[in-house]
């Protein structure tokens, strides 16, 4: 069941909890792709990922959030054209490999047609494009709590994900969690979010972040031609010297 629109943007724009998880999440997705990395390309957004890709909107040739119809729609970016498009969970207003890059945020964990949306994400990403899935993590600790959207929905383990993905004709290129400091309003925990994301990458104990993202490349199939896909330029001559086969003549019966 997809969240409310209204309840996301509270949480990520008028909530401290929210606006220190967005900037996390978005500051592990601008190391792996940096705005210049994206320059003139087509970046999509799907679910309720608009909050990270503020970064891409002054060198990207276009960036569209897609927001699910059961979930709702919002104007998005303040003071600016709007790029936010309402749509039908798995069937996307863009052309089939328009995207060049694609997040996905609150959008496969809460969808009832995961395996639907996979195909839809696979349908718009070009070739050479690049996906990142962002969902709870099911050893994290953001996965339990209801007071964050990622207590909803269904929480992965990085296999459970990969799995998935893989079944949908996507390559995992890499994976990393992100979100370690505690989904607490609490003054302390805010004071320390910064050093404890910085420590969770870095120390075993702090293993288990809130979230998984998951970078993934798609996958194109060779297709099949029919007969021999290649020629053999030095054939085995072993039968050679041997006649073409001759019919035994009938035999009468006297």
């Amino acid at each position: 069941m997809h969240l409310d629109v209204l309840d996301l943007r509270n949480f990520y724009y008028r909530s401290a909890l929210g606006r220190a998880a967005q900037k996390a999440i978005r500051d592990q997705l601008v190391e792996w792709w940096t705005p210049a990395q994206c320059q003139h390309q087509t970046v999509v957004g799907y679910g309720f990922a608009v909050p990270l890709l503020r970064p891409y909107l002054a060198t990207a040739r276009r960036v569209i959030g897609l927001m699910p119809g059961p979930q709702g729609v919002m104007p998005w970016p303040a003071g600016q054209p709007n790029v936010s498009v309402l749509c039908e969970e798995t069937l996307w207003p863009i052309r089939t490999g328009q995207a060049d890059r694609l997040v996905l945020m609150h959008g496969l964990e809460t969808s009832e047609h995961g395996s639907a949306l996979l195909e839809e994400c696979w349908r718009a990403l070009g070739p050479g494009g690049r996906a990142v899935f962002v969902v709870p993590n099911r050893a994290g600790l953001w996965s339990r709590s209801d007071a964050t959207p990622f207590g909803y929905g269904r929480p992965y383990s990085q296999t459970q994900l990969e799995a998935q993905l893989a079944r949908h004709r996507f390559v995992a290129e890499r994976a990393v969690s992100a979100l370690y400091q505690p989904p607490s309003l609490r003054r302390g925990w805010r004071r320390s979010a910064a050093f404890l994301e910085k420590a969770g990458k870095h120390l075993p104990v702090f293993n288990a972040g809130g979230v998984l993202m998951v970078e993934a490349s798609k996958q194109v199939v060779a297709p099949n031609r029919p007969g021999l896909t290649s020629k053999v330029k030095r054939p085995l001559r072993v039968l050679e010297g041997i006649g073409a086969p001759v019919p035994e003549p009938s035999r009468r019966c006297r």
